[in-house]
């Protein structure tokens, strides 16, 4: 259920580039074409529509300073990403493009209560033929999927969070991952350069697969092998894997 994350580079946003946007059907297709594993941010719009876009402002990447919550999906859909003639995509219609021909890595955006995105996106997964695991740096998300879904494979996101306006208590926290024990996820995607050796072997005699996100060139891609079971990615081709 799990040998992907280890086997599969994974196209951080999809394999864009300046005419397929991230988080695009487009860069989605490519990535499917290339054989690559595809990451993609999931969230809710005001009117409970799960749509696939990574920030929650909507500025830079459409140029529209509003919060992708505040706006219904028919405003939404009118937008466009980047300058290009790609849209913010609806989460089944992902889950329509794909068609199960490459493993989904599902990031959860979501900084607040638990619940309504996290259910609307287990019931549209129902039923979904092909391979893929959710993450999330919340790790009360997982803790939801744990309860609620627990067939569903479970990854934890983390890294130094430098420059984020959050207490030390919950920097540490969220660094060190110190609520996987209610969480227990199967992975951990840890920023790149950031996961201190040491805790990298602690987490691997846990059992968890590491992933690094997101590498950008060969010189990150060739570090990050040291360390990590895998790689999230962007911008550059990266070896795939026998098996």
């Amino acid at each position: 259920m799990t040998a992907w994350l280890k086997r599969l580079p994974i196209a951080h946003r999809g394999l864009h580039n300046s005419q397929a946007p991230e988080n695009s059907l487009a860069a989605f297709q490519r990535a499917v074409e290339a054989g690559y594993g595809i990451e993609l941010d999931v969230q809710l719009s005001a009117d409970g529509h799960v749509v696939v876009f990574h920030d929650y402002n909507l500025k830079r990447m459409t140029g529209l300073d509003r919060e992708v919550k505040d706006l219904d999906w028919p405003h939404l859909k009118e937008l466009q990403l980047a300058g290009t003639d790609q849209g913010i995509p609806l989460f089944k219609d992902v889950l329509a493009l794909v068609r199960g021909r490459t493993p989904l890595l599902i990031e959860i955006k979501n900084d607040g209560k638990t619940g309504r995105l996290e259910k609307t996106v287990i019931e549209e997964l129902r039923g979904y033929a092909g391979e893929f695991a959710i993450q999330s740096f919340n790790p009360f998300v997982l803790l939801y999927f744990r309860k609620h879904a627990p067939g569903i494979v479970r990854g934890q996101l983390s890294g130094p969070f430098k420059g984020q306006n959050l207490s030390l208590i919950k920097v540490l926290v969220l660094k060190y991952l110190l609520l996987n024990f209610l969480s227990r996820p199967a992975f951990v995607s840890y920023a790149t350069g950031a996961l201190p050796q040491w805790f990298a072997r602690r987490l691997r005699r846990k059992g968890l697969y590491l992933l690094a996100w997101v590498v950008s060139d060969v010189n990150e891609y060739a570090q990050a092998v040291k360390i990590f079971d895998n790689v999230i990615f962007e911008d550059f081709s990266v070896p795939k894997f026998p098996g």
